[in-house]
């Protein structure tokens, strides 16, 4: 059996009807919202690898941290034979686990909706982990996901915070679509930023030397190239602010003047006010009392906890109750 498949159930199109969909809604309701998702296209993702390794950036490294210190122990409590990985990218950090896991681990299945990232984590995994079968899924998660016949117990990883990119009711309907996913004896391994003070927050958000400006930027840059919009990302300023009372970062574009921005493709004509702001992420950050209680509600059960030393992230384990 070959050592790498790739399944693709995303059609081709997806995408590109996806962000027309997502900007004739997002550009047209008050406030303007935009969701993260469209920062990623090929720029986007060399500026996020860049902002990982900025010193106020702190979440990946956490992460890092307790996944060196940890791995050895989430396998032990999971004995998993298979490892899925929601939103895998370009797998890095998972390569701890999968090495951890070894030699009970049998396959691995990273889900993403990059094929170009998928088939470039699998080479670079087949060659360091011989024998480990890598079945890639191009799929968006979001949208529900029929995971491949795979030996259990299963653990199911949701790494990098990325669930605070999701409103309240999103983060319930996809804890309760990985319940879904679960079979008994499986796992759901789940990766949060933990609040902490303001400045640190909003430092990893806005840092000094302007990469996340320029990353939060790109997304003019996108709309530009696949939708014809005229958008200057000079008429814009980027903001990071905390929201106290949801305990989430909001990053937002602001118009440095009143504008009019074109969208050819979509013959949509779009008013900025001077000052006007287009959110562009929303990143929550979660206590572990509040982590249990979405969990429970989704019918799962909060068995371990683990943080890097400075209780900045943490790194849940939970199984289906």
């Amino acid at each position: 059996m070959s050592p790498f498949l790739l399944t693709r159930t995303l059609p081709e199109d997806t995408a590109g009807a996806d962000l027309r969909a997502d900007v004739l809604y997002g550009l047209t309701r008050m406030p303007k919202e935009l969701p993260p998702k469209w920062f990623y296209d090929a720029r986007g993702s060399e500026l996020f690898e860049e902002i990982t390794r900025l010193p106020e950036y702190y979440p990946t490294r956490a992460e890092r941290e307790i996944l060196i210190a940890r791995a050895p122990e989430i396998a032990a409590a999971t004995g998993a034979r298979t490892l899925v990985e929601l939103g895998s990218g370009s797998s890095e950090k998972t390569r701890h686990l999968l090495r951890a896991m070894r030699p009970g681990l049998e396959g691995y299945v990273p889900v993403d909706v990059s094929e170009s990232a998928l088939t470039g984590a699998a080479g670079a995994l087949t060659a360091e982990l011989p024998g480990l079968r890598v079945h890639a899924l191009v799929a968006d998660f979001t949208r529900g996901l029929a995971l491949p016949g795979t030996p259990g117990p299963r653990l199911v990883a949701f790494l990098g915070g990325t669930l605070g990119n999701l409103l309240p009711g999103q983060r319930a309907a996809f804890l309760r679509s990985v319940r879904g996913l679960l079979e008994p004896g499986d796992a759901l391994l789940l990766g949060t930023d933990l609040v902490k003070d303001e400045a640190t927050l909003v430092a990893a958000y806005d840092d000094a030397s302007g990469v996340t400006a320029a990353f939060n930027k790109n997304v003019l840059s996108v709309l530009a190239r696949e939708l014809g919009a005229d958008a200057d990302p000079d008429d814009f300023g980027h903001v990071a602010v905390w929201d106290r009372e949801n305990e989430w970062i909001e990053m937002r574009l602001r118009a440095r003047r009143a504008l009019t921005v074109k969208i050819p493709e979509l013959d949509l004509e779009v008013p900025f006010a001077a000052g006007e702001e287009l959110r562009t992420e929303v990143s929550a950050k979660f206590r572990q009392e509040g982590v249990a209680k979405e969990l429970a509600a989704a019918g799962l059960e909060l068995s371990r906890w683990w943080t890097d030393e400075k209780g900045w992230f943490a790194l849940s384990l939970a199984t289906a109750v």
